[in-house]
């Protein structure tokens, strides 16, 4: 069965979601790579889309369950920048490892924190 498409109402929330997460995740880069802007906003740019479209559907379709499939989105994000900022940013496989570590478990913690707290993101 094929898919259906995206919807208007999923990609405001994507764009919301990935404003947060750039907010997050970025300054964090920024300060512990060293990044530029440039380099810090790209590393979540290249992921989120597929958290937040792919991982979603292909969890569905495998009947896996919500946590099974954020987990496994997570680690594909942590692993996606830790290379990224390797590569770009010419740091040890350590340094990119911890500090994306780090700036997708700040994002994820600090947008459960405020999903609960005030019903946003």
């Amino acid at each position: 069965m094929l898919e259906s498409p995206v919807g208007l109402g999923e990609i405001v929330a994507w764009a919301k979601a990935f404003a947060f997460t750039e907010l997050v995740e970025a300054p964090i880069y920024r300060r512990l790579v060293p990044a530029s802007w440039r380099t810090a906003l790209a590393a979540s740019a290249i992921t989120h889309p597929f958290v937040w479209f792919v991982f979603p559907r292909v969890g569905q379709r495998l009947e896996l369950g919500w946590l099974t499939t954020s987990i496994t989105s997570e680690i594909f994000a942590v692993v996606v920048e830790a290379a990224f900022f390797r590569r770009a940013c010419r740091i040890s496989w350590r340094r990119a490892w911890l500090v994306s570590l780090f700036a997708n478990g700040a994002s994820v913690a600090l947008g459960l924190f405020v999903r609960y707290a005030f019903g946003i993101v």
